[in-house]
C-alpha cells in the first residue's frame, strides 16, 4: 500500500510543480509588462500534521521545489514550517494546496502520533 501512496504523492507533487511554474511565470509577466506592480509576497507560518523529522524535511523540500514558495525553517517542537511565498494573494489556497497535495501523502508514510 505504501508504494501506491508514494506514487500518488509523486504525481501530486509533479502536478503542483507544473501548475506553480505556470503561475510564477504569470506573476513575473504581469509585474514586468502588465500591471507593473508585483503581487504581495509574504512569510507564512504553517502548522503541519504530526510526522517524523524525515517527513517534515521532505515536506519542506517539496515546498521549496515548488516554484514561488521557499521553506525557511522547520520547527519540529511546534510543528510549524516558516515559508516565503512569492504571491500571497490567496494564502488560504496555498496552505490548503500544501495540505491536500503534500501532507495528505506524507502522513501515511511518515506520520507519528501527536
Amino acid at each position: 500500500m505504501k508504494p501506491i501512496i508514494a506514487l500518488v504523492l509523486l504525481a501530486r507533487f509533479l502536478k503542483a510543480v507544473v501548475l506553480s511554474g505556470i503561475q510564477t511565470v504569470q506573476v513575473i509577466l504581469r509585474a514586468s509588462f502588465g500591471q507593473r506592480t508585483p503581487p504581495p509576497a509574504a512569510y507564512l507560518r504553517v502548522h503541519f500534521a504530526p510526522m517524523s523529522p524525515m517527513g517534515a524535511s521532505l515536506l519542506g523540500c517539496m515546498i521549496t521545489l515548488t516554484p514561488g514558495t521557499t521553506t525557511l525553517d522547520i520547527d519540529m517542537d511546534k510543528r510549524i514550517i516558516l515559508m516565503h511565498v512569492l504571491d500571497a494573494s490567496d494564502t488560504d489556497a496555498i496552505v490548503q494546496g500544501i495540505r491536500d497535495d503534500f501532507e495528505s501523502g506524507l502522513v501515511p508514510l511518515f506520520g507519528v502520533r501527536a
